[in-house]
């Protein structure tokens, strides 16, 4: 099965209706001049957004979040360096008290 987009016609289209042009439309048909101004009006009356506090923050936070690499690389170089020299040291209570924290934070 196939579908032919090139096809599509203005009736066939979705378009955004608002309350005033629903309400007008089951009044009765209007002359096309009216139509046209109607048209005419919105296009001119353009789109406009706007953001809240909450979003223009978030969106702060991304920048600054942007400008930090994703690893350290001095750290990285800094255990490696350890671990090749054999002085890199393992806190196994600190380690044993992470793993119980993932733990709880999966299973809960």
């Amino acid at each position: 099965m196939s579908v032919d987009l090139n096809g599509i016609g203005p009736g066939q289209v979705n378009t955004q209706r608002t309350t005033a042009d629903k309400s007008s439309s089951s009044q009765g048909a209007q002359p096309a001049s009216s139509d046209q101004a109607k048209t005419q009006a919105q296009s001119a009356r353009g789109e406009s957004v706007s953001l809240s506090n909450q979003a223009k923050n978030l969106k702060q936070l991304e920048q600054k979040l942007g400008d930090f690499p994703e690893m350290d690389d001095d750290r990285i170089a800094e255990i490696r360096s350890a671990l090749e020299n054999g002085t890199y040291k393992v806190d196994a209570e600190k380690l044993a008290q992470k793993m119980l924290e993932m733990d709880e934070s999966i299973f809960g």
